[in-house]
């Protein structure tokens, strides 16, 4: 999805309203590839400390303006990792695929923090863009990602009419020990 159709997008995802309070309180939270910044907003009303990292420097000059929010523009696909080092209780991604950015988000995860991914999906092709399938996940993969790293707290991979006709596959995943056994990421193994 362009910068600009993600923009356009103002309403938080459901996914996301949804899992952003398991976050850790008070917490600092990376919204990747933020767009116009509806997950950052949400995020800084719940309390959390947000890093907001876009290519778009226009929509996030907007977003500088926002208690809470420390806003980068990069290019996330053709730079370097802009948070070397740096760590997360929480990282939002939504609408947005880069495949060779998998293992630097689940290394910026700090222990039990919260991956909450939403993206499209192969199928989508039918509803309209993205329709690459560079852009578009393949049937499980986000579990394949997390697998034997984070403890999956849901998942899904469906149709969906709202905010358009889409299929999309989600993903709420913690880097939290697993309950059963105290080890980390045994549940997908």
């Amino acid at each position: 999805m362009r910068s600009s159709e993600h923009a356009a997008i103002e309403t938080p995802s459901e996914w996301i309203t949804r899992f952003a309070p398991l976050i850790r309180r008070g917490g600092r939270v990376l919204d990747l590839a933020c767009g116009s910044g509806r997950h950052a907003r949400l995020l800084a009303r719940l309390g959390y400390q947000v890093a907001a990292v876009d290519r778009d420097a226009e929509a996030l000059e907007a977003l500088s303006l926002v208690a809470g929010i420390e806003v980068k523009s990069a290019d996330l696909e053709a730079g370097p990792w802009p948070f070397p080092g740096a760590v997360f209780a929480g990282i939002v991604v939504a609408n947005y695929l880069h495949r060779p950015l998998f293992p630097a988000l689940l290394d910026s995860l700090e222990p039990e923090g919260l991956l909450i991914y939403e993206t499209f999906a192969l199928g989508n092709e039918r509803y309209g863009r993205p329709s690459n399938p560079q852009f578009l996940l393949r049937p499980g993969e986000l579990l394949t990602v997390v697998r034997g790293r984070l403890r999956v707290v849901a998942y899904e991979d469906m149709f969906v009419s709202n905010p358009k006709p889409a299929k999309v596959q989600r993903i709420c995943a913690t880097a939290a020990p697993d309950l059963d056994t105290g080890t980390t990421g045994r549940l997908l193994s």
